[in-house]
């Protein structure tokens, strides 16, 4: 009779019954366990009856670090409900129950996130940010799961928080966009879309990027159209850093090609004379610090000289364009680098080619028309290979840009 009384108070909030008991009973608070192991305090917070938790605090705080037969504590049993002034007075008091996990392997942070209780969460989080970053099942984050069970609200909190777990897999390689796109939530994506601008699309166990999930369930509804948009913009975002990426290289490309452009004006195939004088072979005079081969052979060495000339400044041009690229996030800069590190490299090539025929005896006959002739025929054909490469690219891209405009013009 005294449980059941007990367990009515605690339903419907009756402080005055609860003391009543307890006078005549003094240890019921310890000895008494309501089905599935659960004490007069989870039933209070079960029903939200913050007079009754705090009642029963006050006589028996240690009834907070008590476990249901799910496992779950009170500060779970506050987190699901949403009960603010209920999670404070547990926390004050049992702090550490923060690490709990139930029979889902979830703590009372995991909890508020599923159920969308975002005051629970935050006031959890100013106590230790740190259970919330705990990894759930298959190696689910909690942001995983907010995404999973269509909570935004607690998902913008934990954004805020926890930025480093943004781009988190789980074990399949799942990110929040394979999530997001799995559930239809476009009102998340597009919230991804703002908050995560530097993230982009990336591949799961089975190599499928989220936009490759999309389009393999999508329809041709309004909202569909919205969310594959918002997810090639994603897609765009991972070219673009490609792109950073091809910039850096083609930056490392300049610089050596400037280097040896540099190396070779000061120290000439050959070497320099030493001294003031005339050559019996060719019987032209030369003087001391002049490159042996302009005497030797000054017509080779002069098409030398022109092409070192062309490799030196291309290459500093392309060294100057990617540098204002990236300072301005200019993608034109890019393009225009690329083109001239083309011609610094063909250009060294003909530098390269001619110190070969000057400095070897047995191609002195080449001849550096030759050089420039197997240059040209390597280099431009892979040059015309890339740029239509290129093209059927672009091509994709503008007829792609062209649908989306039709789609928002109609």
């Amino acid at each position: 009779m005294a449980e059941k009384k007990l367990y009515d108070a605690a339903r419907i909030g009756d402080a005055a019954t609860l003391q009543q008991l307890l006078q005549t009973y003094q240890h019921l608070l310890d000895v008494v366990s309501f089905p599935c192991l659960k004490n007069v305090l989870h039933i209070a917070i079960k029903h939200g009856k913050e007079n009754i938790v705090e009642e029963v605090l006050k006589i028996n705080p240690e009834l907070a670090l008590e476990l249901d037969s799910k496992n779950s504590s009170s500060l779970h049993l506050a987190a699901a409900r949403g009960s603010e002034g209920i999670a404070k007075r547990l926390l004050a008091i049992a702090p550490e129950m923060c690490w709990c996990r139930d029979v889902h392997d979830m703590n009372p942070l995991h909890v508020a996130a599923m159920k969308g209780n975002e005051a629970v969460l935050e006031e959890m989080l100013q106590l230790d940010i740190l259970p919330a970053a705990a990894r759930l099942h298959r190696g689910q984050t909690v942001l995983h799961l907010c995404v999973k069970h269509r909570q935004l609200g607690t998902l913008t909190v934990l954004v805020d928080k926890l930025r480093d777990l943004v781009s988190a897999k789980d074990d399949d390689g799942e990110t929040l966009l394979h999530f997001a796109v799995r559930a239809n939530q476009l009102e998340i994506v597009e919230y991804l879309k703002r908050a995560c601008r530097r993230e982009k699309l990336t591949k799961n166990s089975n190599g499928k990027t989220a936009l490759d999930i999309f389009e393999e369930n999508s329809g041709d509804s309004r909202t569909c159209k919205k969310m594959k948009n918002n997810l090639e913009k994603f897609s765009n975002l991972s070219i673009f850093q490609n792109f950073q990426r091809y910039s850096e290289m083609t930056m490392v490309a300049a610089v050596l090609i400037a280097t040896m452009a540099f190396q070779a004006a000061v120290s000439p195939p050959g070497g320099v004379w030493q001294a003031d004088g005339l050559d019996n072979e060719t019987g032209r005079a030369y003087k001391a610090g002049f490159a042996v081969m302009a005497t030797k052979h000054p017509r080779t060495y002069k098409s030398f000289v022109i092409a070192n000339i062309v490799s030196f400044i291309s290459s500093t041009i392309a060294i100057l364009l990617l540098s204002t690229a990236g300072a301005s996030n200019h993608s034109r800069f890019v393009k225009i680098a690329s083109f001239t590190e083309w011609v610094s490299m063909g250009a060294i090539a003909i530098t390269y080619g001619a110190s070969f025929v000057m400095t070897n005896p047995n191609m002195v006959e080449f001849g550096i028309n030759n050089v420039v002739f197997i240059t040209t025929g390597i280099f431009v054909p892979v040059i015309v290979v890339i740029f239509l490469l290129d093209s059927k690219g672009m091509k994709k891209r503008l007829v792609k840009r062209a649908k989306h405009t039709l789609f928002w013009v109609e």
